[in-house]
């Protein structure tokens, strides 16, 4: 099965170059703010199957068992060799993941699996990509500063190192980018959303250049993945997207009433960085739009 990713109805620009001067914002969005075409619309005839109170019920103290174990072994963690705290990350997403319902299926093409390390560029559905995004290789994750600031998902983001960003403070973008080369100089891997915004899953936005940068000046290799949530019958679901009007807690209300959810994860091979960022992010975009289910 292959998913396809179409362009949105609205052209969709890139933002603009890091030295771009500032622009006047209108409310608290400015001319290159992401903004996704889907709503609640992608969810009618949505194919996932929902469960009763009874499963939610054990999810929920399934969910809060493994955060009290994870606040216990994290400081433990946090003080060992580095391959050690890795593997740890691995296990905790995973289990995370695996206590609210969600399986994970990973489909990795580079020649190496595992080995390399750079930027990581994925489609961007919903808060759980991060922890999708953690199971292949931990990296500190560039996300939007309010989803970084939720209960339970703060101090995990502490731990992955998470890059906040304010998407409708544009002049700070620079600023964002050099943090992130910073930590790809130091040897880590960075993960970001070049959607800049949350698709259902059938759909998706143009990447944007900005971040595709940081790989440049850092002289890492770019890493595409494409991740998509399937129902039990294996097709598209967007139960688990953060679109609309929707809440990280709605997206929570529905993950845990669904039953068969499946996060499948494409890694396709490292991208060698060249000079024009632009080209690179519709190289990459391309790569994850066509991805193989």
């Amino acid at each position: 099965m292959t998913i396809t990713s179409s362009p949105p109805a609205e052209p969709v620009v890139a933002l603009p170059p890091l030295d771009a001067p500032a622009l006047t914002v209108v409310g608290s969005k400015h001319a290159w703010y992401p903004d996704s075409a889907c709503g609640d619309r992608c969810r009618q005839l949505d194919p996932a199957e929902a469960g009763g109170y009874l499963l939610v019920a054990i999810r929920l103290t399934g969910l809060f068992a493994m955060v009290v174990l994870l606040a216990l072994t994290g400081p433990l963690a946090a003080v060992c060799p580095r391959l050690v705290r890795r593997r740890y990350l691995v296990r905790a997403a995973r289990a995370l993941l695996w206590s609210i319902g969600v399986s994970v299926r990973v489909d990795d093409r580079r020649p190496f699996v595992g080995g390399t390390r750079g930027l990581i560029v994925a489609n961007h559905t919903s808060f759980l990509d991060i922890f999708a995004l953690a199971v292949i290789c931990p990296a500190h994750f560039v996300a939007k500063s309010d989803v970084a600031a939720m209960p339970v998902i703060s101090g995990i983001a502490r731990r992955l190192g998470v890059i906040t960003i304010d998407r409708a403070a544009l002049r700070r973008l620079p600023a964002t980018v050099a943090e992130a080369v910073e930590r790809l100089h130091r040897d880590s891997s960075v993960a970001v959303f070049p959607e800049g915004t949350t698709w259902c899953g059938r759909e998706a936005g143009r990447f944007r250049p900005a971040f595709f940068q940081a790989a440049i000046d850092a002289g890492v290799p770019i890493i595409p993945v494409h991740l998509r949530f399937t129902a039990h019958d294996g097709s598209v679901t967007a139960a688990a997207s953060l679109i609309g009007d929707d809440s990280p807690l709605d997206t929570l209300r529905r993950v845990l009433a669904v039953r068969g959810l499946v996060v499948r994860a494409t890694v396709h091979e490292a991208q060698l960085p060249d000079a024009d960022r632009r080209a690179l992010a519709l190289r990459c975009e391309r790569l994850v739009s066509g991805a193989a289910g």
